[in-house]
């Protein structure tokens, strides 16, 4: 976790953004867009930690210095074919904000896919994707125009099926629920799911979730040749129904996922 003694600018809204960066492969695109945009919050996945495809770098530390903001950083894999036994590669989430940002923690779910252990008979090369670890959400507050605001950024499993990242998100609404005093909850990340429809749905608005994209499944991935389709998985819940303006970047070429934001009212 990093903090830097600033002043975040001063305006009538509030902007949330949600991005798979595909390990920040592109950086300077991304650096772009997230500078241009301007959030308040920045909630990415898929997040390189000297890796080799990205050039050895610190993803997390190197876009909250050049945007001159607090990250937090969560561990979700070690990239077993990206780094060295003296220099192990990870991939994670990071969370970046110009507000005060405390208690950065990791859930790492009980009920995770098998698919990605190594196995003796699978070469540790990088097309094969050998990891030790597993899926997690990661945990951080931040204080926002003096209201506490706590963000979970997820990114739930892409292998298996539906039943098994519902299972995931029920840990993280079950940990919104350890809250006391409930501040503003935004859920944010990867779904790997459409969060619209079905049992993900139904968890989100019986725990008092609002669908702060609203953008009735616009797809949130490119499509790359006929054998890929673009899908709706990437999400942002809040805990308040505001004034929500939604929006898929799809105009923002620097993954295979495009950014989702959202925009409210000053919460004050």
């Amino acid at each position: 976790m990093k903090d830097l003694a600033i002043r975040p600018w001063s305006r009538e809204f509030i902007r949330i953004v949600s991005w798979n960066i595909e390990r920040g492969l592109q950086f300077p695109r991304i650096l772009e867009f997230l500078r241009t945009i301007e959030a308040d919050l920045i909630l990415l996945q898929e997040v390189d930690l000297n890796a080799r495809r990205t050039h050895f770098s610190d993803i997390a530390s190197e876009l909250a210095q050049a945007l001159n903001m607090n990250f937090v950083f969560g561990k979700e894999f070690q990239e077993l074919s990206e780094g060295s036994q003296a220099f192990p590669a990870f991939q994670g989430q990071a969370t970046l904000s110009p507000w005060p940002l405390s208690r950065g923690r990791m859930i790492q779910f009980r009920d995770q896919s098998n698919f990605w252990h190594p196995r003796w008979y699978v070469p540790e090369l990088g097309v094969f994707q050998r990891r030790n670890g597993g899926r997690i959400a990661l945990v951080a507050e931040a204080s926002v125009y003096g209201r506490r605001l706590v963000a979970y950024n997820l990114h739930l499993e892409s292998k298996g099926d539906d039943a098994l990242r519902v299972r995931q998100l029920a840990e993280v609404l079950d940990d919104c629920r350890r809250y006391v005093n409930r501040p503003v909850f935004v859920i944010g990340g990867d779904f790997n799911l459409i969060a619209s429809r079905g049992d993900a749905a139904r968890l989100l608005r019986e725990a008092g979730f609002h669908d702060a994209v609203r953008l009735h499944e616009r797809p949130t991935t490119p499509v790359h040749g006929l054998a890929h389709h673009a899908h709706a998985i990437d999400w942002i819940f809040a805990s308040e129904d505001l004034k929500f303006q939604g929006r898929v970047h799809d105009d923002v070429h620097g993954s295979d996922h495009y950014p989702v934001s959202m925009t409210v009212p000053v919460w004050r």
